[in-house]
């Protein structure tokens, strides 16, 4: 089982950017869709992001398309989120996972997840 930790959390300003980063243990990290997902205070946890394990495909919830990027760098065990224009609804914990399979948006199907990084945004 792959383990994962994410960093790059913080405070930002409404209209501002922030990167978060996903480093993975192992030496199988390419055989692994990784995915993003957030939970917000009261709210359960939902999708955000989704990559393949080639790299070449991703998917977005509809609340982030167009704001978020994901991205990830097998060659480093790491996978990125993004995150520009971001808007006080996104202020969550925001955790990666990995699938040893194709990337999904249920969460369910995620067998490995990291800690969580507090993302904050202000308004």
């Amino acid at each position: 089982q792959v383990q994962l930790i994410e960093s790059g959390g913080g405070l930002a300003q409404a209209g501002g950017s922030l990167r978060l980063s996903c480093a993975a243990s192992g030496r199988t990290f390419s055989s692994y869709a990784m995915g993003w997902f957030r939970q917000a205070p009261g709210k359960e946890r939902e999708f955000v992001a989704a990559i393949t394990r080639s790299g070449v495909n991703t998917y977005y919830a509809d609340s982030v398309k167009g704001r978020f990027t994901i991205s990830r760098d097998n060659a480093k065990n790491t996978v990125y989120l993004q995150m520009n224009s971001l808007k006080p609804e996104d202020t969550a914990v925001y955790y990666c996972a990995a699938r040893a399979s194709t990337y999904t948006t249920d969460q369910s199907q995620y067998n490995a997840w990291g800690q969580g990084t507090q993302v904050t945004v202000s308004s």
